[in-house]
């Protein structure tokens, strides 16, 4: 049972924010400081990847280790009310993740997957990006 009224839950869920997250502001400061330039969020590509590097023909997802199920994460629980609604919701999370990664590979992007647990440190993300952009 839900331990909140509905119009605070209803508030709650309303301040997740999908885009512009705080892990994702810092991996993009990150891959600027870097000196790539970036696109966000193109609607062109499959999965609408967070960051774009046109020029290194690399795309990047910052995922929430919560909903996108980072393996081995603390942060990757599972709610104890409505148990099968979560699990359905992780699967097509998931599954979603995966057939975006595929159809970008296909149409030749390099793909790269940062999670939220990894923006804690930034100077470890910082030379994990500068070794992945700089490599082909």
């Amino acid at each position: 049972m839900d331990t909140l009224s509905k119009a605070k839950r209803s508030w709650n869920m309303s301040q997740i924010r999908s885009q512009d997250t705080f892990p994702e502001k810092i991996v993009r400061s990150a891959i600027r400081r870097l000196g790539y330039r970036i696109q966000l969020h193109v609607k062109d590509l499959p999965g609408r990847p967070d960051i774009v590097l046109p020029r290194r023909n690399t795309v990047v997802f910052v995922h929430g280790c919560f909903w996108h199920r980072h393996s081995r994460c603390r942060f990757t629980y599972t709610p104890k009310t409505r148990r099968t609604f979560w699990l359905r919701k992780f699967t097509e999370n998931r599954d979603r993740d995966a057939r975006a990664r595929r159809h970008l590979r296909k149409l030749g992007w390099k793909v790269i997957t940062v999670w939220e647990c990894q923006t804690n440190d930034v100077k470890t993300l910082t030379v994990r990006l500068k070794r992945l952009l700089s490599s082909g």
